[in-house]
C-alpha cells in the first residue's frame, strides 16, 4: 500500500479523534460489566448508524451484541470491539494514587474503553475510504460484549457470525507499541458446587456434612494436582461462596470458580476431566453432594504471521505516538507505583528487546515506550486466555498492542482505570485504529495478501474443525443457574 493512503487514513482519524475520545470517556463512565453494556453498545451502535453503517443489534442471543456493516461483495474485513468493565475496579482518573470513585463498584480495567472505540474508528475511517475511492469489499464492526469471563465472541462464533469473514482484526491496550505475535491459552471456567447438611458445630458436629471442608478439600488436592500438569497449564480458583459467616455452624453450601487452562482445548478438557475426579473425591471424603456447572470457555489463539507482518509494516509506515512532555511526567508518576520487578517484568512480557525507530535495547529509562518493538516473525508463548482465539479458528486474525499505559503496568489493575482517559490513553487509540484502518486497506487492495493470509491459516488448522467449546444449551451469562455438565 502506498504511503499516500497510509497518510490519507491517518489525518482521517485524527480529525475523528476529539469526537471518538468523548465516546471512549463516556463508556470509561459507565464501566459496565459483561452482558450489562446497555449504554455503551448502544453509544457504540449509535455511532456505526450516524457513518452510514446498517446495525443488527442483539445477535447471538446477546443484548448487548452488535454488527454493522458498511459496503458490499468482497472480501469482509471484521474489526472487533470490546466495552465491558470489571468488577470493584473503581478508580478516579489521572491521578497516581489508588482512589476508588465508589467503593466496590466496577471500573475498566483492561481498557475496554479504548478497545471498542479503537476498532470502531478503524471501521468508519476505512469505510468512508473505500466509499471515497469507489473500491468494492465489505467493513464490519462486531461490538464483542462480556469479554471478562464471558466469552461474547465465542457466542458470536458459535452462532455463525463470522462464517463469510475474510479476515478479523483488532488490538488491545498496553504498555508497549508493536505487534507481538503471541499462543494464547485455551480456558475452561466451571463452578464446582457442593452440598452438604448443616449442624451446630459444637453439640451436634457429628450429624453435619461440611459443604467448605469440601471446597477446601478440593483446593488441596488440586494443587498437588499441579505437579503433575502439563508445564504451560495454568489453574486458579476462587471461592465464590464460603457457606456464611457463622463459625459455629457446619456450612451445608460452598461453591469454588476454577478456570482450567491449556495450549490446546483438548488438553484442557483432559485436564478438567482430571480436577472433575478431584472435586468428586472431595465429596466422597466429606459425604456431601456436588453440581459440577460450566460457566464459560474461549478456545486457544492461532496467530497468523502473514497479517501481524503487514500489521507490522503498516505500523513503521505511521511512525511513533507524538507524546509530550506532559504524557512523559503522568506516566513517571504512576510508574513510579511499580516496583523494578514489575517493571522489568513487563519488558520481558512483552518480549521487548530491539526497537525499530531507535534500533537500541528497550530498558524503561523512559516511562512510556516512544517507539515501536521489533517484529520477530515467530510467535511467543502468553499464558492469558481471550475469545479473540475462537474468532482465529474460523477466520485469519491479527491484533496489535498500542502504549496506552506506562512501563510496567498490568492488566486488571487501579493504574489501568487510572490511565483510562488520559491523553496518552486517547493517542494510544487512534493510533491503534490508524493501524487496524491501513491493514484493512492493505487487505482490501491485495488479493495476494488475503491469499497468503488464508493459506497459512489452513495450514495451522491443518484439517481440524472448530468445536464450539460451549455447549449449545448454555447462554450467555447463565451462572448461577447454569446447567450441571456431568
Amino acid at each position: 500500500m502506498n504511503r499516500e493512503d497510509v497518510m490519507s487514513i491517518a489525518a482521517a482519524i485524527e480529525s475523528m479523534k476529539p469526537e471518538f475520545t468523548r465516546l471512549s470517556d463516556s463508556i470509561w463512565d459507565f464501566a459496565e460489566l459483561k452482558f450489562e453494556e446497555q449504554r455503551s453498545s448502544g453509544l457504540l451502535a449509535k455511532a456505526l448508524e450516524d457513518n452510514d453503517f446498517s446495525v443488527r443489534r442483539g445477535v447471538a442471543g446477546m443484548d448487548t451484541a452488535f454488527i454493522g456493516e458498511s459496503g458490499s461483495g468482497k472480501p469482509v474485513i471484521a474489526f472487533l470491539g470490546e466495552f465491558d468493565a470489571l468488577a470493584s475496579m473503581s478508580q478516579a482518573a489521572g491521578i497516581a494514587e489508588a482512589k476508588p470513585l465508589v467503593e466496590g463498584a466496577s471500573g475498566h480495567g483492561c481498557g475496554h474503553n479504548l478497545l471498542g472505540v479503537g476498532s470502531l474508528m478503524a471501521a468508519i475511517a476505512l469505510a468512508r475510504h473505500l466509499k471515497a475511492n469507489n473500491l468494492p469489499g465489505t467493513v464490519r464492526y462486531y461490538g464483542c460484549p462480556g469479554e471478562e469471563g464471558g466469552s461474547g465472541k465465542t457466542f458470536m462464533v458459535r452462532a455463525g457470525l463470522f462464517d463469510d469473514v475474510d479476515t478479523a482484526l483488532t488490538w488491545h491496550p498496553a504498555p508497549f507499541n508493536g505487534v507481538r505475535s503471541t499462543n494464547n491459552l485455551a480456558v475452561l471456567e466451571y463452578f464446582y458446587r457442593f452440598k452438604g447438611v448443616a449442624a451446630h458445630a459444637a453439640n451436634a458436629a457429628h450429624l453435619g456434612r461440611s459443604a467448605l471442608d469440601a471446597v477446601e478439600l478440593m483446593n488441596v488436592g488440586v494443587n498437588f494436582l499441579r505437579e503433575h500438569m502439563p508445564q504451560d497449564c495454568r489453574v486458579h480458583y476462587a471461592i465464590t461462596d464460603a457457606g456464611g459467616r457463622a463459625a459455629n455452624v457446619v456450612q451445608a453450601n460452598a461453591e469454588v470458580l476454577y478456570l482450567i487452562r491449556a495450549p490446546e482445548m483438548p488438553q484442557a478438557l483432559d485436564l478438567a476431566t482430571r480436577v472433575e475426579k478431584v472435586a468428586r473425591g472431595a465429596a466422597m471424603m466429606t459425604e456431601t453432594e456436588v453440581e459440577i456447572v460450566f460457566d464459560t470457555a474461549s478456545t486457544n489463539l492461532l496467530p497468523n504471521i502473514t497479517l501481524e507482518t503487514a500489521m507490522h509494516e503498516n505500523m513503521v509506515a505511521l511512525g511513533p505516538i507524538a507524546f509530550d512532555e506532559a504524557d512523559i511526567a503522568f506516566a513517571r508518576s504512576i510508574q513510579e507505583t511499580f516496583s523494578q520487578e514489575a517493571i522489568k517484568s513487563s519488558i520481558r512480557l512483552y518480549q521487548m528487546k530491539r526497537d525499530v525507530f531507535s534500533n537500541a535495547n528497550v530498558d524503561g529509562s523512559s516511562p512510556l515506550h516512544l517507539g515501536l518493538r521489533e517484529f520477530e516473525g515467530h510467535s511467543h508463548f502468553r499464558a492469558g486466555s481471550t475469545d479473540v482465539g475462537d474468532v482465529s479458528w474460523v477466520t485469519p486474525t491479527a491484533q496489535c498492542w498500542a502504549p496506552a499505559w506506562a512501563i510496567g503496568t498490568n492488566p486488571h489493575t487501579w493504574q489501568v482505570v487510572a490511565q483510562g482517559k488520559s491523553p496518552i490513553a486517547h493517542k494510544a487509540m487512534a493510533h491503534a485504529a490508524k493501524t487496524l484502518a491501513t491493514t484493512g486497506l492493505s487487505l482490501m487492495t491485495s488479493p495476494d495478501l488475503l491469499a497468503a493470509a488464508r493459506a497459512e491459516w489452513l495450514e495451522k488448522t491443518d484439517g481440524k474443525s472448530y468445536v464450539c467449546p460451549i455447549p449449545a444449551d448454555v447462554t450467555p451469562g447463565s451462572h448461577p443457574h447454569g446447567r450441571p455438565v456431568r
